[in-house]
């Protein structure tokens, strides 16, 4: 989620055939707005009433079946006022992957962009609904005065004659005044479409956009994150100095003071000397493992070498029971986001045998819409949470530095269901499909 980003106008500086075009198509969304005016008062009807009596059960169930609704219709307007006012408005609702079923209401009632897209469509139903009924007259009279003598002439006598009390209109060289009217309309069309259009494009703006506190819970949640990733990455530095601390180096200086002693030892006693090379080239292989485990927990060779989908096979065929692997995934993830969805399923993997007591797992990961997904399932005995000072917790804020989500389902004796989504772009257009059992 980001605020609302603003672009250039959409008429300014254009060409005379880029304004008939560009009102053509403000026409043909006018015709759009009118009939999606049509859902939202169906809309509008049934959230008010549901409203009503959301005391009792039924109230409720129309709540968890509509509000959804409204969400996507407000999310097409969205598309169509950015298209018009030349900008991108995003979503500012609060995030529901975590809660579920009459969860759903309580995180609903909290959020005031649901209370918002409610008041929307009060707006689209009525005045909202009147600008695109005007912007779109306009347009159809447009046509209708321009073909008014062809449907004069093809037309039984009297059908369509025209009084406009001082003169009437009822032969067909005199049809031809309406053209006069067509002329007007459109100058209308061409001075007054754009500002009505506008006009309704704003007022979806004005109630579908991020509001204030919006943008400042966004700003606080930035703000946790990044100190989140700061702190992660603070102790990732303490771990690597201390683990060369205490692995690689205290081999090396152990192997310099062997090949000393060796060294000295060569003339006198060439065995002795021997023998401590032999012990040297051991601590050098034992220090070459210590490095290499340093470097794997930085950034895994395999996850450079064969990207996320041969990274996750990996760890699949390391697990001590059964995981199957579907993965499709069109190109690769950003570097950064790569090696957090790999550390984040690692660390899932772990966890299930660890804590689970599974049989099976099986982990998906796919890339639909700009968002990469990944969904581990295992048969264990479940009640996994995601409390504070939890692997699940960790797992979540990792991915929070991403704008990603954590969702788990996992009632009392399974299955859990774990599903992790981080909002990217994938690098290549080709195509790397992998699946398996390990």
């Amino acid at each position: 989620m980001s605020t609302t980003v603003e672009a250039a106008s959409p008429f300014a500086g254009e060409s005379f055939a880029e304004g008939v075009s560009r009102r053509l198509k403000l026409s043909g969304l006018s015709i759009a707005y009118v009939l999606l005016a049509v859902p939202a008062l169906v809309l509008l009807c049934v959230l008010t009433t549901a409203l009503g009596v959301a005391i009792v059960g039924v109230g409720m169930v129309l709540l968890l079946m509509f509000v959804p609704l409204n969400r996507h219709l407000a999310n097409v307007h969205r598309h169509l006022s950015g298209r018009i006012l030349g900008v991108k408005i995003e979503e500012p609702y609060m995030p529901t992957e975590a809660v579920s079923g009459f969860g759903l209401l309580r995180r609903w009632m909290n959020d005031p962009a649901r209370w918002r897209d409610w008041a929307w469509t009060w707006m689209s139903a009525t005045v909202g609904w009147a600008l695109s009924w005007i912007a779109f007259g306009i347009g159809l009279g447009v046509i209708w005065f321009a073909i008014y003598p062809f449907i004069f002439a093809i037309t039984p006598d009297g059908v369509f004659d025209v009084n406009y009390g001082l003169f009437k209109i009822d032969t067909q060289a005199e049809s031809f005044f309406e053209w006069t009217w067509s002329l007007l309309m459109l100058g209308l069309w061409w001075k007054v479409m754009p500002v009505l259009m506008r006009w309704r494009a704003e007022l979806d703006r004005s109630l579908l956009s991020p509001s204030r506190e919006t943008l400042e819970r966004r700003v606080a949640e930035v703000s946790a994150s990044r100190t989140e990733t700061i702190d992660h990455s603070a102790a990732e530095l303490r771990r690597i100095e201390r683990d060369l601390h205490d692995g690689a180096q205290a081999r090396l200086v152990a192997l310099g003071m062997n090949l000393g002693l060796a060294e000295e030892m060569l003339a006198t006693d060439p065995e002795g000397a021997a023998a401590l090379l032999a012990e040297a080239r051991g601590v050098t292989t034992s220090a070459l493992g210590d490095l290499r485990s340093v470097v794997r927990g930085i950034h895994p060779p395999v996850l450079a070498d064969r990207g996320l989908a041969g990274a996750i096979q990996a760890l699949a065929l390391d697990m001590s029971f059964p995981v199957s692997v579907l993965i499709t995934l069109p190109g690769r993830p950003p570097a950064p986001v790569e090696s957090a969805v790999y550390f984040a399923t690692n660390e899932l993997l772990a966890n299930i045998g660890k804590h689970a007591g599974a049989t099976r797992a099986v982990v998906e990961v796919s890339h639909v819409d700009g968002m990469l997904t990944v969904r581990v399932e295992d048969d264990g005995r479940g009640g996994a949470e995601a409390s504070n000072g939890s692997g699940l917790a960790g797992v979540a804020r990792r991915l929070s530095a991403f704008d990603g989500t954590m969702d788990v389902s996992s009632p009392a004796e399974g299955p859990t269901v774990i599903t992790l989504e981080v909002p990217c772009e994938l690098s290549s257009p080709k195509t790397s499909p992998s699946s398996g059992t390990a």
